[in-house]
């Protein structure tokens, strides 16, 4: 039997994990959400539920990862007691990378697309919301080009999973990671000294009860809820993988608060580029629960670019940190179903990808043509992309993390001193046997409200 393969560094695993935590959804959802819904206050109640939800169930698909020593595809069978059926569970986890890479494929090649739009001076013609939105329209209807960008995100980053975990994921993802801190953090830096950033900055920064007066406690609250459950991308096996190629030198509460930590500072960072450049440019306007989505991205936001002197320097890093964030999520996630095929086969890893990068191309195809000659598919007024984004978000995460919570804290399943002894294996900081009464029976009603908030 081979040998699994391991990280060469802690910082590796840090990295890669919060490569995976860290997409689109922090770096262009978070701000855009957090000025929907009035801006401080909903921060520090993101954050509260981040600690209350994210915290635990990372914990937990840490564990069962790094105690299998598997992927999602068999780590509940070697966990699980004889006549449980836990491992059915394998396939609503690795459907749901699938189904995730269907579309994140898709807009990650459209970040591609506004990179060299802003690199090649292109895009500078177009100020208003509305021209831009005419622009985006026509790149999105563009089924050739689409389906290139698409192939070469693909193609690009099974290439990365082919080289393997040290030489391909880790050494690739390190490098896309530092780029995109280093580019966030110049841009929060310059976007700071614009001429209203005191404004933009006392909105995100210092708490208002204003807007639950306008929108309502619950609404602002169930916002947060939301978010703070979704940024994670937990449930799917994403972040499992990376357990089971680590040691148990540190215990993984500490490692999932660092993993945390870093996710968050990037959707906080996000926000200091984003409010003082709205209040700048944009007349303090953010957005509103309606316009709360990718238009906003490549309308809005880029028409404040636009408006920029240095514009198209500020829009082509803008749009390289997306493509950073993107991709390492995309590597991520292609690392988790590589990982399934490797323990479910007999096959290398070159011959997986090969396989792979045809699969998800041909997966990706509704998605994209759902701009053109698919656009009259829809389920409640939804296209194709947004259902194929409302099934993972809103039931494949929650429902998979209901399926580790209740795995790690039931006798039912893996048991709760089994996985408190994992978790709490190695140094580092412990996690308390007093909060078992929390995980399990408090926690899974704050998940299935969750579930029930995102149906409705």
């Amino acid at each position: 039997m081979a040998q699994r393969e391991k990280f060469s560094s802690r910082l590796g695993f840090i990295l890669i994990s919060a490569g995976c935590a860290i997409g689109l959804g922090n770096v262009y959802r978070f701000p855009i959400t957090t000025g929907a819904y009035g801006g401080a206050l909903f921060v520090l109640i993101y954050i509260g539920f981040l600690l209350l939800i994210g915290l635990p169930i990372m914990t937990m698909e840490l564990s069962v990862g790094r105690a299998s020593q598997k992927s999602i595809a068999s780590s509940f069978d070697v966990l699980e007691k004889s006549g449980q059926k836990w491992h059915l569970a394998k396939f609503l986890g690795i459907a749901g990378n699938y189904l995730l890479m269907m579309f994140y494929t898709v807009i990650s090649g459209w970040m591609l697309i506004y990179f060299y739009k802003y690199a090649s001076g292109s895009i500078l013609n177009f100020s208003t919301p509305q021209q831009l939105g005419e622009v985006f329209g026509s790149i999105v209807t563009n089924t050739p080009l689409i389906i290139a960008v698409t192939f070469i995100v693909i193609a690009i980053c099974f290439g990365v999973c082919a080289m393997g975990l040290q030489n391909g994921v880790e050494r690739i993802t390190k490098v896309m990671m530092v780029a995109l801190l280093s580019l966030m953090v110049g841009l929060a830096i310059y976007s700071c000294t614009l001429p209203n950033a005191v404004e933009g900055l006392r909105f995100y920064l210092i708490p208002n009860t204003k807007p639950i007066k306008e929108l309502g406690i619950w609404t602002v609250v169930s916002a947060a809820m939301g978010q703070a459950f979704f940024t994670l991308s937990l449930g799917i096996g994403s972040i499992a993988i990376f357990g089971s190629y680590i040691s148990k030198d540190r215990r993984l509460a500490g490692e999932s608060i660092t993993i945390m930590a870093l996710d968050t500072f990037v959707a906080i960072t996000s926000g200091l580029i984003l409010f003082p450049a709205c209040f700048t440019y944009n007349n303090g306007v953010t957005a509103d629960a309606s316009t709360v989505g990718a238009s906003f991205l490549f309308t809005t936001l880029s028409s404040i670019f636009n408006a920029m002197p240095v514009g198209r320097i500020v829009g082509s890093l803008f749009f390289i940190f997306m493509s950073f964030a993107a991709l390492s999520t995309v590597t991520a996630v292609f690392e988790n179903i590589m990982s399934f095929w490797m323990d479910l086969s007999n096959m290398n890893r070159k011959r997986i990808a090969l396989i792979n990068i045809a699969i998800v191309m041909v997966l990706s195809l509704p998605c994209i043509l759902g701009f053109t000659v698919l656009e009259n598919v829809q389920i409640a007024g939804k296209g194709i992309m947004d259902i194929e984004d409302y099934t993972v978000s809103n039931l494949l995460l929650p429902i998979g993390s209901l399926v580790y919570l209740l795995f790690c804290t039931t006798r039912y399943g893996w048991g709760w001193e089994n996985y408190l002894s994992e978790v709490n294996t190695g140094k580092g900081m412990k996690l308390s046997k007093y909060l078992r009464p929390y995980t399990t029976y408090i926690l899974p009603i704050i998940i299935l409200t969750v579930l029930v908030m995102s149906i409705l």
